[in-house]
């Protein structure tokens, strides 16, 4: 779609990639795992990374703080994110 109408695609980002369990810490795929990177790389687009589903990221946003700004595993998913931007020159 983003060909079509010609719209620039820095890259693709898995989204809620991955929930951890806040009680016991397990790692749990909920939507698959690894299909964005091989989307990105089948469509010749670099794969940015992964973000993490997360509690955090809607209570930062409803109290409209966002949770890149603060600490934790959601805060530091964003910081890689905003990295590889930077590395690969997108912004």
């Amino acid at each position: 779609m983003f060909r079509r109408l010609g719209t620039p695609v820095i890259g693709l980002i898995e989204n809620m990639s991955t929930y951890i369990c806040p009680n016991c810490g397990h790692e749990a795929h909920l939507f698959g795992h690894g299909g964005v990177g091989q989307a990105a790389q089948a469509l010749g687009l670099p794969y940015l990374g992964e973000l993490p589903l997360d509690l955090e990221v809607r209570l930062a946003g409803d109290a409209g703080t966002p949770v890149a700004a603060g600490a934790g595993a959601a805060a530091q998913a964003y910081a890689g994110l905003a990295a590889q931007l930077i590395a690969s020159g997108a912004v």
